[in-house]
């Protein structure tokens, strides 16, 4: 009985070892996993990468969000303390794998604030109505020559701020345009200023138009601004005087760029080509900026400015009330007498400018002329404006002047009935009738510029042509659906 008690609990112990064995190995294993996947989540913890929203600057490509979320860094002495590669990470095993895990990062919140400029507005202001301190603003104004311009907003413009919730500013902004902001940022105790630019995106249009009423309705009939016909009339200014010349029937035909952003008009663009018809005589002009970045206009054909030595007429757009002729009725002295120079009829302080480029010889009080100021240009010719209310700033004798500069405004001082403007035009001394005398040719472009000129002005009258044609077409395909209509 004995024996049979030792040989059956032999087999028993041993089969417990057995048991143990698996046992064993698992709380082993359980263990290493434990201790790996704590050094993982430590490791984890301090190399943690900075999760933020990229700021997208007011007036861009997209609207700025209202706020978005900015991510404290890890923090860089964390980071420096990070242990080896071979160096083991100590966890303290009385803890869970939810408490070793990486610790929440503090969030910051910030939001754009936005001032859109009025007449009278100073940055000083601003900054006082959102709580900033005068010399946080003297720090950002002379952080830079570029950053002095911020004293120099204007009313149209939008002013932008950007801070944290501890008040702490992050970004100013100044939306100038559509396509230009000024940008301030900080960065850490200084702060850094750029001016950042949108690319337009230019077209070409093409529009004709045919006299009937007068340059402005026909011209906003053809599409065009008021701007567009002022800038037309200003490049054939030098060929036809728009006062008297024009026409029933004349025409004009025009080529300029259209300025697209995010696929709407934004803008229009300068006139690339233009044709007007006077009187049965064709003028064309074509845009040419020299390699020197001077821009002006010249005749595709022979390469002459379009801008002369004078233009024809001082005021725009006025009514001719009398002209140059050796006999005529004086008004005001009620007897026969010269006119030696043509009065236009414009309301009082219509705006007069120079004809051409000269210095004042004289500005004052002269007789009949009243308030009045003759210009000599170079030693040949002599302009008069006589008769006005009152002189532009600054114009004293000896100031030089250039072609198109405001001299003065239209009134009736001296001997004159009603409001208008009397010019001369003096040759050597002598007067001429201003309306007939024949003006020094325009100079023709520089022999140095003259193959890029006739590249560039081939190519664009290639389009001006081509655009013509489609309009010829386009035009008689719709008489003949009119006719079979």
């Amino acid at each position: 009985m004995r024996d049979y008690k030792t040989t059956f609990r032999e087999p028993r112990k041993s089969k417990l070892y057995l048991f143990r064995i698996p046992i064993l190995a698992t709380l082993i294993i359980g263990t290493a996993f434990y201790w790996f996947s704590g050094e993982q989540t430590a490791t984890q913890t301090q190399t943690t990468s900075v999760l933020s929203q990229p700021l997208q600057l007011p007036g861009h490509d997209t609207p700025l969000p209202d706020s978005f979320v900015i991510t404290k860094p890890a923090d860089k002495t964390a980071a420096s303390k990070q242990p080896g590669p071979q160096e083991p990470v100590k966890t303290d095993p009385s803890k869970t794998a939810e408490q070793v895990q990486r610790k929440t990062i503090p969030e910051m919140s910030a939001t754009w604030e936005s001032h859109k400029i009025k007449s009278g507005d100073t940055l000083a202001e601003i900054f006082k109505d959102w709580k900033l301190s005068s010399s946080l603003l003297h720090k950002i104004v002379n952080s830079s020559k570029q950053a002095k311009s911020l004293a120099d907003i204007r009313p149209g413009e939008t002013i932008k701020l950007l801070r944290d919730d501890n008040g702490d500013l992050l970004e100013l902004a100044v939306v100038r345009s559509p396509t230009e902001t000024f940008l301030v940022s900080r960065n850490e105790d200084s702060f850094e200023s750029e001016t950042i630019t949108r690319e337009v995106e230019v077209r070409q249009a093409y529009t004709a138009g045919i006299i009937e009423n007068s340059l402005f309705l026909d011209g906003q009939k053809a599409g065009l601004t008021d701007s567009q016909i002022m800038e037309m009339a200003g490049i054939f200014g030098w060929d036809i005087d728009f006062a008297l010349e024009l026409r029933k029937g004349d025409s004009f035909k025009l080529l300029y760029e259209e300025h697209y952003l995010d696929g709407e008009k934004y803008r229009n663009g300068p006139i690339l080509a233009a044709e007007f018809i006077n009187k049965g005589t064709t003028y064309k002009a074509v845009r040419y900026t020299t390699p020197d970045d001077d821009t002006s206009y010249y005749d595709p054909d022979d390469g002459r400015n379009k801008k002369r030595a004078f233009i024809r007429t001082p005021v725009k757009f006025a009514r001719i009330s009398s002209g140059f002729t050796r006999k005529r009725w004086h008004p005001v002295l009620k007897k026969w007498r010269s006119h030696k120079g043509v009065d236009y009829a414009a309301p009082t302080g219509t705006p007069v400018k120079s004809t051409g480029n000269g210095v004042i010889s004289f500005r004052g009080k002269k007789g009949g002329y009243g308030n009045v100021i003759f210009i000599k240009h170079g030693g040949t010719y002599t302009t008069v404006y006589g008769h006005l209310s009152r002189f532009a700033k600054g114009m004293r004798n000896g100031k030089k002047v250039r072609q198109g500069q405001l001299i003065g405004y239209v009134g009736s001082t001296g001997l004159a009935t009603g409001p208008h403007l009397h010019y001369e035009f003096r040759v050597n001394g002598s007067h001429r009738n201003p309306l007939t005398v024949k003006l020094p040719k325009a100079e023709p472009i520089s022999k140095k510029y003259r193959n890029d000129f006739d590249q560039s002005s081939k190519q664009i009258m290639a389009q001006f042509n081509l655009y013509d044609r489609q309009a010829t077409d386009q035009l008689a395909q719709l008489n003949d659906d009119k006719a079979d209509g």
